[in-house]
C-alpha cells in the first residue's frame, strides 16, 4: 500500500485496524454505564492476545525446534525494581 514498508504496517495500519473492535465494544459497555467491564477490557483483552500469542509462538517453535527456545533470564537491579512498581500497582488498585 503506497509503497509503505510492510513492517511499519504492521506495526502502526494493521494494528489499529485490529483494534477498532475493541475500541467499538468498549465504547458500548461505557456508554450503557458498564464502565468497570469497560475499563477491564481495554487491559484484559491485550494482555491475553500477547500472553496467549506469545506462549502459542514459542510453543511452535519449541516442538519444530525439539529443544527448548527460552533461556533462562538474569534478573538485574532494573528489572527487580521495575517488577516491584508493578506489583505496588496492582496492589493498590
Amino acid at each position: 500500500i503506497c509503497r509503505i514498508p510492510p513492517t511499519i504496517l504492521g506495526l502502526t495500519v494493521l494494528a489499529w485496524g485490529n483494534s477498532m473492535g475493541d475500541l467499538s465494544s468498549n465504547l458500548a459497555m461505557a456508554r450503557k454505564g458498564m464502565i468497570d467491564m469497560a475499563t477491564t477490557g481495554c487491559f484484559a483483552g491485550p494482555s491475553f492476545n500477547l500472553l496467549v500469542g506469545t506462549g502459542l509462538g514459542f510453543l511452535k517453535l519449541q516442538k519444530d525446534l525439539g529443544r527448548s527456545v527460552i533461556e533462562p533470564v538474569s534478573l538485574t537491579a532494573t528489572i527487580r525494581i521495575g517488577f516491584v512498581f508493578i506489583i505496588v500497582n496492582c496492589l493498590s488498585i
